[in-house]
């Protein structure tokens, strides 16, 4: 009965030893095999130039982002097929690369470009097999506007937008050595930013006024005083010329008030003209019918009445002369004679 029992005993034991045998041996089998290499070309600020020739995919992405990582395995199908499609397929991390990102100027991950003999195109659909070959294959990047003038990653506006990351990404990398390794505070480390870019502000513009004074050429003496006569005679000249400006018109205000005063004075003479031939209309009945009773009660005044009367005519119608159509003159003439004839009265 032992001896039975121990037989499957053994067995099974036999059995687990080969098997683990068998796996150990596998292990060992494919850590000897060489890694698969992968189609996927990484793209670096020295190589970059490539994508320029040819027809290219290129993806942005970044080692910590879910979304980069999930489409990893849909872009390496799409880099082994790419022989097929007659297409390079690269990568760029924006982490080791921030130049290559600022030149494209990418703001999302992952971010697909489409790149066919220098013309940049963004691809903005899903980073999926299917979609990326039917992209290829039906040639839908005809359709979606590329990416030129200063918008052209080759351009000399991005070549710039792309220092300006290479730049922030250097300085990043050494606020986290600051941080990280040497376990310096956050806030030590940007005042040391600070500070060196206050430094750095004043030694550029040091060297912009030593460049400055070293391709100055100062004027001869002789030039910048006739420059001055120049700027004074000119100074000069545009004085007088307002001066006269101004002359010219307080005369024309003078004039236009002369006028103004003028034509106050001849409404004001029209007026009283026509006041005055009221007052004659008014008064002449009345004067006409004195004058007939005075000649009446007086048929042959006397001769020195007569001559006085005469005299009186004479000086009515010398009166009368210098104005014979003003009503004024003949107002005085009537006014006159009614004082003669009342004088004449009492002496007859």
């Amino acid at each position: 009965m032992a001896g039975g029992r121990r037989g499957p005993l053994f067995a099974a034991l036999l059995a687990a030893w080969v098997v683990a045998v068998a796996e150990a041996e596998a292990d060992r089998e494919q850590a000897a095999r060489p890694p698969e290499q992968s189609l996927v070309r990484p793209m670096t600020a020295s190589n970059w130039t490539l994508v320029m020739q040819g027809e290219w995919m290129l993806k942005f992405y970044a080692p910590w982002c879910p979304s980069c990582q999930q489409t990893d395995s849909e872009w390496e199908t799409f880099a082994k097929n790419g022989e097929i499609l007659q297409i390079s397929v690269g990568k760029v991390d924006v982490i080791q690369e921030p130049g290559l990102s600022g030149r494209f100027f990418v703001t999302t991950l992952p971010a697909f470009f489409h790149a066919k003999d220098g013309i940049f195109r963004r691809y903005r659909g899903p980073g999926v097999y299917e979609d990326l070959q039917n992209y290829i294959l039906e040639k839908k990047w005809q359709s979606v506007e590329p990416l030129t003038g200063w918008k052209s990653p080759a351009s000399l506006t991005m070549s710039g937008m792309a220092g300006l990351f290479s730049i922030s990404g250097k300085i990043w990398h050494l606020h986290n050595y600051f941080t990280v390794t040497l376990g310096v505070p956050a806030w030590c480390s940007y005042f040391f930013f600070v500070i060196a870019t206050l430094i750095f502000g004043l030694l550029m513009g040091l060297v912009l006024v030593v460049i400055s004074e070293c391709f100055y050429l100062p004027l001869p003496r002789n030039i910048s005083e006739h420059s001055e006569q120049n700027l004074r005679s000119e100074e000069v000249h545009l004085t007088e010329q307002l001066q006269d400006v101004e002359e010219e018109k307080d005369d024309s205000n003078e004039e236009e008030n002369k006028d103004s005063l003028v034509d106050d004075e001849d409404e004001k003479e029209d007026l009283g003209y026509e006041e005055e031939a009221e007052e004659e209309e008014e008064d002449g009945p009345a004067a006409g019918g004195d004058m007939e009773k005075s000649d009446a009660q007086d048929p042959e005044p006397p001769r020195e009445a007569q001559d006085d009367e005469g005299s009186g005519e004479v000086g009515d119608d010398s009166l009368e002369q210098p104005c014979p159509a003003g009503t004024e003159a003949l107002g005085d003439s009537l006014r006159q004679r009614k004082s003669q004839h009342a004088d004449k009265g009492p002496s007859a």
